[in-house]
């Protein structure tokens, strides 16, 4: 990999000549130009035919049309929810489930998320895991017959919140010992996000919840309990902000770590306190420069208790849910540009299905969670192709892509950028790289984050490359 090079930029002294500014303004440009050409010519990559220009958002913006054209509605995003919600399996109102389960309805729900998985599991010291170990679990999930029912739960997200397999924190990987693939985390909720809690496990430290678009375990401490009234009631205020980066924090508060520098993900919707409700001092802060929130928090008891939190007006939020557009759309998914894979949410961020699924959230459009459950169910706009269909018939749709559409292949989902030189670009959160080099043998790189890449080069193997993978085109919608 060539070094970059380094060009120093002369210091100049402030005169009071006009001219000599000015020499020195052109001076400066033109060292700026300089120092950008020698990066962008020795900056040393693998990644084949990506330039620097490219890892820039206004690069893909650039090439819009009509860029701020709106592309649905809010009534139609809402329709869209709704429809996923009645006929995607995948999608549900966690306000909805029913208030009592019976013992076999509980156990569907546990064994269709907890199932011991056939193919050899390790932990990370390499020991195999055996039955008495699945059996510990399996024990920890046990709950008694209840002849009047089950009662189910309602409550909020409080803290960013790991989904787990089993109700556990053991890290698992596959034969492949691949460490950054924790075959026990699922995904993940974010502050306000509503939850049915079905069940507790018998240490009580963990709970079954079921959220928006997953049902899985998770620590206690992450969600706080409340009426299916009071969840309601914050999840459908009309007055709202929205997080539009990929993370922002609520302000310092000394002594009130529940509400103190809080993380909020791309996609998090919170209240706003009404404009009289806003004091002038707020934890010793004049609020005016910021955002006023309910913030989810959870008492000692476990109980929820909204409070008021403060988010500057310098981060990257919205009042209310952001127009999707194209242009908004390269945006949000460049806001995640570089940030490290993270299988199922795990390591802080996000996989391929989270990056594309927080993009489009933040829109105000709800996805199924997993690759093979976006893919596979019929929403949006689809392009399917099978085993029959020609390369001819797939390139004619790749030609055909607007952007965001989304591609499917086995276990992976992509979002469409931009045509560059006749040559289809994506931006995907992504583990691995492949491709044939300038000598027809196969290269294999990582990438392990997000990523901005030619489609038509990338391989899966020798034999096949994503496009011959590729079994589905989404355009929502």
């Amino acid at each position: 990999m060539k070094r970059f090079l380094s060009i120093g930029l002369a210091m100049l002294c402030t005169v009071g000549s006009a001219t000599q500014s000015a020499y020195a303004q052109q001076g400066t440009i033109k060292a700026q130009q300089e120092k950008a050409t020698v990066y962008q010519e020795n900056w040393g990559t693998d990644v084949m035919n990506v330039t620097q220009a490219q890892l820039d958002p206004q690069h893909w913006l650039a090439k819009l049309p009509i860029p701020n054209q709106v592309i649905m509605s809010k009534a139609q995003i809402s329709a869209h929810n709704k429809a996923l919600i009645e006929h995607n399996r995948f999608v549900s109102d966690p306000l909805a489930s029913p208030n009592v389960l019976s013992d076999k309805q509980l156990t569907s729900k546990i064994n269709s998320i907890s199932k011991v998985p056939k193919s050899a599991r390790f932990f990370v010291d390499g020991r195999q895991l055996t039955a008495k170990d699945y059996g510990l679990y399996q024990d920890n999930m046990a709950f008694d017959s209840a002849p009047k029912g089950h009662k189910v739960e309602f409550g909020l997200i409080v803290q960013r919140a790991a989904l787990r397999t089993f109700p556990t924190d053991d890290r698992v990987l596959n034969s492949a010992m691949d460490a950054d693939l924790d075959r026990f985390q699922e995904s993940a909720l974010f502050p306000g996000d509503a939850v049915a809690v079905l069940t507790y496990s018998k240490d009580k430290k963990w709970a079954l919840v079921q959220g928006f678009n997953y049902l899985a375990w998770t620590r206690v401490e992450n969600f706080a309990l409340g009426s299916k009234q009071q969840v309601a009631e914050f999840t459908n205020q009309d007055d709202f902000l929205v997080v539009t980066g990929a993370k922002v924090f609520t302000q310092y508060v000394p002594d009130m770590p529940a509400i103190s520098q809080q993380q909020l993900d791309m996609s998090v919707r919170l209240p706003l306190v009404e404009k009289e409700d806003v004091p002038t001092e707020l934890y010793a802060q004049n609020p005016y420069a910021n955002f006023v929130v309910w913030l989810p928090t959870r008492s000692e008891q476990g109980q929820l208790t909204l409070q008021k939190a403060l988010i500057g007006r310098s981060q990257d939020v919205h009042l209310g849910y952001m127009a999707y557009t194209k242009a908004n759309v390269i945006r949000q998914g460049f806001k995640f540009l570089g940030e490290r894979y993270g299988w199922g949410h795990d390591y802080n961020g996000r996989d391929c299905t989270g990056f594309v699924g927080e993009i489009y959230r933040s829109f105000g459009l709800l996805m199924p969670r997993n690759s093979g459950d976006q893919g596979g169910t019929d929403f949006g706009i689809d392009t399917r192709f099978n085993k029959q269909s020609k390369m001819d018939e797939k390139r004619k749709a790749i030609e055909a892509m607007e952007v965001g559409d989304l591609l499917y292949i086995p276990g992976h989902v992509m979002l469409y950028l931009g045509n560059e030189n006749g040559q289809p670009f994506v931006i995907h959160d992504v583990k691995g790289l492949a491709y044939f080099d300038e000598n027809k043998k196969l290269y294999k790189g990582t990438l392990n984050g997000v990523s901005v890449t030619p489609l038509m080069p990338l391989r899966l193997s020798e034999k096949n490359s994503y496009v011959d993978r590729l079994y589905n085109i989404k355009r929502i919608r």
